[in-house]
């Protein structure tokens, strides 16, 4: 208590002050004290929770709001500087100096300290914070961007510069640094081009490209041990890229020619490159290039390094081959809803040819077996997405599907091709006697859910009688494939055919029985099962007590899982009817046999919430006097969180952030300049 004193008397200074300037009314002082007397009782606890401090960094953003406001209407004459101008500022500091020193490990909290120093202006601050952060927290790219977007913001490119690289250093395989380190550097380019062009200096000679890292004292490669070499610049002089650029002669005009080309960018590049050769690296920088606002020849060089650097690191991969492929339609457009104004121009026409000609070749001589399938999919993924389009030129779609289909009937072709192919002709209209002959020739020697589906929607637009025993076959075909997702499809394809409830509890039930002959399909049994719950058992034609008798009947006649009783013990509890505590209760009973700890968590709730705490507290302590040691001081740190007021961790951060988002600004997902 006597720190809450202590905090108390160094709030007098600032209320008294306040009330003086009319801010504040007595009453309104009294309040401010005693709410943060609670929130000081709150912070001095055994065992003290970021909630807590976050609740009371929230109440003084908002007193601050308040107290600004309340300075505009008044429109008070300017004075002398008072303790209540920053006081409340200064509060905030406190509180959050406060948190960190128990909760150092926390880099959200770090990071919501420095949004809070910067949107009060506070910038020596913020660098201090950012320098404590990035001592603990090296590891943590998310820093480093949000460090350098504060210099950058203050017009410190060589220290924002300093900043990522030093990260790249210790987290060279981060994509996101390494696109905020690119985009830092187009920043650059962008402004040593306004620089020079308010300066008179131009670039009026032709010449080869050359390499920065030789006609300036800039170095941004990686070393012999794979770390990106960082340069630093603390002394708060003119970067010597600057120096070499501006001066006379042919030394400078290099320098600039060698800026203007993007020679620094480049660089960064193919060090990311080395450092994190991953299609997700490539994908994103293609993006940052292609929308960042710079001249259209620095985009196009760029480009062209950026696809350099793909084919020669990661050639094989089937996404890049698709990214090389398409590039043409990339720069075509960006958005594909603008297709319909250029449906009709050469540059789509021989961009859609390039990149179809090119997969193909990609598809027809992959660099492995194993590749074979992921290159097929990446194609079909490429062709049904242009013929989605409503836009796209029927002829150009022809022979998209065209293209597909030469690919899908030569031997050993992927099943994803075929079932693409079939998919493309049901959507498009054709004729249904072909499509059915062709389903029928792909399902001859293939597994494929896919394919089994696309054959049964042609089974039933040629004929929409009984295709029972052709459903049935398909469901056997398909049994051994390795994905039960996609095997669950075939399963559930009849039941979407039932046209009344008798009809769908009868397949059902059927589907069910088969699903357990094989422990192959358990997987496809316990879904089958959670569908049966949700469309039969809790259907609006059953009634409580035919609903009870099917209830009891599940352990019984077939092989219920904890998710399945789980999900019965919510559609139950949602209802309000005679039998529903008998009902819970039945289903509480089996569930605790699969998840004793999550049965009784919800079970004892439920009591609670509808006022019986006594018959809760019995459930609990027989849940507990039969769980192993660990499953039992789990339920008891469970239900003693739940009677103390049900948060968890989670729920207080969700509480928080709404409470935050109003006076803190959000983690800057990119390098700003304000």
């Amino acid at each position: 208590m006597e720190r809450v004193q202590f905090q108390q008397e160094q709030m007098l200074a600032e209320l008294k002050d306040l009330v003086q300037r009319g801010l504040f009314t007595e009453t309104e002082v009294k309040q401010i004290m005693r709410k943060r007397t609670q929130f000081e009782n709150a912070l001095v606890r055994r065992i003290a929770k970021k909630a807590d401090f976050l609740r009371y960094a929230a109440y003084e953003m908002n007193l601050e709001q308040l107290r600004r406001k309340r300075l505009d209407r008044l429109d008070l004459p300017k004075s002398k500087t008072t303790i209540s101008d920053y006081a409340l500022v200064r509060r905030q500091f406190h509180i959050f100096e406060r948190a960190l020193r128990k909760f150092k490990a926390d880099v959200g909290l770090w990071i919501q300290y420095i949004q809070v120093a910067k949107r009060t202006g506070a910038r020596g601050l913020v660098g201090r914070i950012t320098a404590r952060a990035l001592q603990l927290h090296p590891n943590v790219p998310s820093l480093y961007v949000v460090a350098a977007s504060h210099e950058l913001s203050h017009a410190s490119p060589s220290a924002a510069r300093a900043l990522l690289q030093r990260g790249l250093r210790l987290n060279a395989h981060s994509i996101d640094l390494w696109r905020e380190y690119v985009r830092m550097e187009l920043h650059f380019i962008e402004g040593m081009r306004r620089r020079w062009n308010i300066l008179g200096i131009g670039i009026t000679s032709e010449k080869e490209p050359v390499d920065i890292d030789a006609s300036m004292d800039v170095d941004t490669g990686m070393d012999g041990a794979g770390d990106p070499n960082i340069v630093t610049d603390d002394r708060g002089e003119t970067p010597d890229e600057i120096v070499a650029a501006e001066k006379g002669g042919d030394q400078g005009e290099t320098a600039r020619r060698a800026i203007m080309e993007g020679a620094i960018v480049k660089s960064a590049m193919c060090s990311a490159a080395k450092a994190s050769p991953r299609i997700e690296l490539f994908s994103q920088l293609d993006e940052l290039i292609r929308t960042y606002p710079c001249q259209p020849h620095l985009r196009e060089t760029l480009l062209d390094e950026l696809h350099s650097l793909l084919h020669q690191t990661i050639p094989d991969e089937p996404e890049a081959i698709k990214m090389l492929a398409t590039r043409r339609l990339r720069e075509l457009t960006l958005d594909k809803a603008s297709v319909a104004n250029q449906s009709e121009s050469e540059r789509l026409v021989d961009g859609l040819q390039y990149a179809n000609e090119r997969l193909m070749i990609a598809v027809g001589n992959p660099p492995n077996g194993k590749a074979r399938a992921k290159i097929s999919a990446v194609y079909a993924d490429f062709v049904e997405e242009w013929c989605r389009l409503p836009t796209l030129d029927p002829t150009l779609k022809q022979y998209l599907i065209a293209s597909l289909f030469t690919l899908a009937r030569t031997p050993n072709a992927s099943p994803v091709l075929q079932a693409t192919h079939l998919r493309l002709l049901l959507r498009d209209g054709a004729p249904p006697k072909r499509i059915l002959k062709l389903a029928r020739r792909y399902c001859r020697a293939t597994n494929s859910p896919d394919v089994w589906l696309s054959r049964l929607d042609a089974e039933k637009a040629v004929d929409d009688g009984d295709i029972t025993a052709i459903w049935t076959s398909a469901r056997s075909v398909v049994q051994s494939f390795p994905d039960k997702s996609e095997v669950e499809k075939v399963w559930l394809w009849g039941l979407d055919r039932c046209t009344s409830p008798g009809e769908n509890r009868h397949s059902f039930e059927n589907l069910l029985e088969q699903s357990m002959q094989d422990s192959s399909t358990r997987s496809v049994h316990e879904s089958l099962l959670l569908r049966y719950i949700s469309d039969v058992v809790y259907s609006e034609h059953i009634n409580d007590v035919e609903r009870c008798k099917l209830v009891r009947r599940l352990p019984v006649a077939y092989l219920p899982t904890k998710t399945v009783w789980e999900h019965l013990f919510s559609l139950e509890s949602t209802r309000r009817n005679d039998v529903q505590k008998t009902m819970l209760n039945t289903i509480y009973q089996q569930w605790k046999a699969f998840d004793g700890v999550l049965a009784a968590m919800a079970w004892a709730g439920w009591l609670v919430d509808h006022g019986d705490g006594k018959e809760a507290m019995k459930v609990i302590s027989k849940a507990v006097a039969h769980l192993p040691s660990e499953e039992r001081a789990r339920l008891q740190q469970m239900w003693t969180s739940r009677l103390n007021g049900g948060k968890g961790e989670q729920d207080e951060r969700e509480e928080m952030s709404s409470a935050m988002e109003e006076t803190v600004e959000g983690m800057p997902a990119t390098l700003t300049v304000e």
